[in-house]
């Protein structure tokens, strides 16, 4: 059985950094809200206690039920979840004189507990509170103490359960890592072999297990998700695998092509559809974002279902899912775990009575494609950056016409490829050519012009929570602007979004 930590949520920004840094160190782990987790089994090597925005003194505060794992396996509670630990348990938490956030400095750090193994004094941390911990139950003893902050960190005598006021997992705490390596491999005795290739075996293996001999039909975006998804069915179950790949009209210039052809060295078995003139027909004089989401949702479904049906005897639906989606479609407020309906394609499991296969659905974005570079597709297609399942039809500010999209598409080529030609798009997330629905004054020779403008989107993120706007050189700037300018026609004016997420959103609609 595979060994794994459990990481409960209180509703932390951070909980998703503890269980990306958790498998950094080659540790399978699994996140839970705190009032909805499976009883543990002989697979749980640990318990890790997230932070929360809440308060252990609020009415409402998320309190848990780890009677089943606290002194069996081992525990660490980290900000809350260790303030958790002191008040439930027999201490005291009170408002803080002066809320601490921020770096802090560990003054005193008793090495000799296995939990600070190696952590030297004077380490910097990240602090993030408003509550202290200013009384321990009588069987805790504290083993970190920062300037401000008698409490840094404690263990329980007798049993492995340790509290952190500061937040490990965050790049700012020096020796996190450390800390964490300690508490997983010395304390739990996980033996870190959770890799990229131990993923595919056992995934592979899964697949076999639960497909046999079933065919399965996956929608194909060219993306990172659904490709490294397909592959890994493809490895599963072979020719029982067909992908459908439908060109919306909204896509890239050029790019349902390349797509097919990309595919065609992976040994896939993949179907193309072009049904742009049904999507524009659909969208004409649409202006509301959300009604043209729903528009090229519903289109997508309908061609995709019409063409799956051609393919006898489909049981499943293969879909590119990764575990943000899964993580956000579960409520930690709720007493019950609601997943979204969408997914990836949302929609087509009802209407096609079919069961969903999720391959990735476990992996964060990164771990995808560490596990495609394991299953040797292209850097090229693994490095592309995400795109929107409605397209072009989302950064096309108002109604779609086929000329705005001729003339989104044409702009587009050319960030995008000034972006490799420069060698910063390896450097970007995501970048977007948004058309904006306003028109504006220029000069070309000796007329006036009155056309359209379009606006630069480049973001750095991780995996698109938070973003902040790439600092693109002013060289490179003004060479795409000139560029989009002078050829393509309609376009007279660019302009740059130096906008982050929060507040604002990495796409215009």
């Amino acid at each position: 059985m595979k060994e794994k930590i459990l990481i409960l949520d209180f509703g932390s920004q951070y909980t998703q950094l503890i269980a990306r840094r958790v498998r950094e160190l080659n540790v399978y782990c699994e996140i839970y809200p705190y009032n909805h987790f499976p009883e543990p089994d002989n697979s749980v090597m640990g318990l890790i206690l997230s932070g929360s925005p809440f308060s252990v003194r609020d009415k409402n505060a998320p309190i848990p039920d780890i009677s089943m794992l606290k002194g069996k396996v081992p525990v660490l509670g980290i900000c809350y979840g260790a303030q958790y630990l002191a008040q439930n348990f027999g201490g005291e938490v009170t408002p803080s004189d002066s809320r601490e956030y921020g770096r802090a400095k560990l003054g005193f750090v008793d090495d000799s507990n296995p939990l600070l193994n190696n952590i030297t004094s004077n380490s910097q941390v990240w602090m993030s509170h408003g509550d202290t911990i200013m009384k321990l139950p009588p069987n805790y003893k504290i083993i970190a103490s920062t300037g401000d902050i008698k409490v840094g960190a404690f263990a329980v005598e007798g049993e492995k359960t340790y509290g952190l006021q500061f937040h490990p997992e965050v790049y700012h705490t020096s020796q996190g890592s450390v800390i964490l390596k300690n508490f997983l491999s010395d304390i739990c005795g996980c033996s870190q072999d959770w890799t990229p290739l131990s993923y595919i075996e056992s995934t592979v293996k899964q697949l076999q297990d639960t497909l046999g001999n079933d065919k399965v039909v996956l929608g194909l975006s060219g993306g990172v998700d659904s490709s490294v998804a397909a592959t890994l069915l493809h490895k599963a179950i072979g020719e029982n695998l067909t992908c459908i790949f439908v060109d919306n009209g909204l896509l890239r210039k050029n790019e349902f092509q390349a797509v097919l052809d990309s595919y065609l060295g992976m040994g896939l078995k993949v179907i193309g559809v072009d049904a742009s003139k049904k999507f524009l027909k659909d969208l004409k004089g649409i202006t509301e974002p959300e009604q043209k989401r729903k528009i090229i949702g519903r289109n997508f479904i309908e061609v995709f279902d019409a063409e799956a049906h051609k393919i006898k005897d489909v049981k499943w639906l293969g879909q590119g899912t990764i575990y943000p989606d899964v993580i956000e479609s579960v409520s930690v407020n709720g007493p019950s775990a609601t997943i979204k309906s969408h997914h990836n394609v949302g929609g087509l499991p009802d209407k096609m009575k079919l069961k969903v296969v999720e391959p990735l659905k476990l992996l964060f974005k990164d771990e995808v494609r560490r596990v495609g570079t394991a299953l040797g597709l292209s850097q090229e297609l693994l490095g592309r950056h995400p795109f929107p399942g409605p397209g072009l039809g989302i950064r096309i500010l108002g109604d779609v016409t086929a000329e705005k999209v001729r003339i989104l598409q044409d702009a587009d080529e050319i960030f995008i490829k000034g972006l490799k030609d420069s060698g910063l798009y390896d450097q970007v997330w995501q970048a977007a050519t948004i058309l904006l629905p306003v028109q504006s004054v220029g000069v070309m020779g000796d007329e006036r012009t009155y056309e359209n403008v379009v606006a630069l989107r480049a973001v750095g993120s991780t995996d698109g929570m938070t973003a902040d706007w790439s600092h693109l050189p002013y060289e490179f700037l003004a060479k795409v602007s000139n560029d989009i300018i002078n050829k393509v026609k309609g376009i007279n004016r660019v302009v740059y979004d130096i906008s982050s997420k929060p507040p604002a959103t990495i796409e215009w609609e």
